[in-house]
């Protein structure tokens, strides 16, 4: 985790390129915690992925917030009854997910991560 002399010393430009990217590709395609910002501050910050996963879900609150706003309020792309359906669910399977990240070894969770990864990868290809 940066320090605050490492944030003074040019961290803190990394960490705004990829909360924009991260913002960038939310507005997208509605994503960007689990795709942008994990691997960033693992790669970057060396963060463990359970610091980098909290991290980017403290970060993509904000971030999704306003780009429901956005696409809701501006642009009328929201569908506010589907989006309450899928959040309610979500709601426990982020409790889920996030007690099973604590069970599971590390090296496990970023395997499981990167085959996610990959997966999603091949199947835009293939569409």
């Amino acid at each position: 985790m940066p320090t605050v002399a490492e944030a003074r010393s040019g961290s803190i430009l990394k960490l705004a390129a990829i909360g924009t990217v991260a913002g960038a590709f939310s507005g997208l395609f509605g994503v960007g915690g689990g795709t942008v910002i994990v691997p960033l501050l693992i790669f970057w910050f060396a963060y463990g992925e359970r610091l980098a996963t909290g991290t980017s879900l403290a970060a993509i609150v904000l971030i999704g917030a306003l780009g429901a706003i956005a696409q809701g309020g501006i642009y009328g792309n929201v569908h506010l009854v589907t989006g309450l359906l899928l959040a309610i669910p979500a709601v426990l399977g982020v409790l889920i997910g996030t007690a099973l990240q604590q069970r599971i070894p590390q090296r496990a969770v970023s395997y499981l991560f990167a085959a996610l990864l990959v997966g999603v990868a091949i199947e835009l290809i293939l569409k």
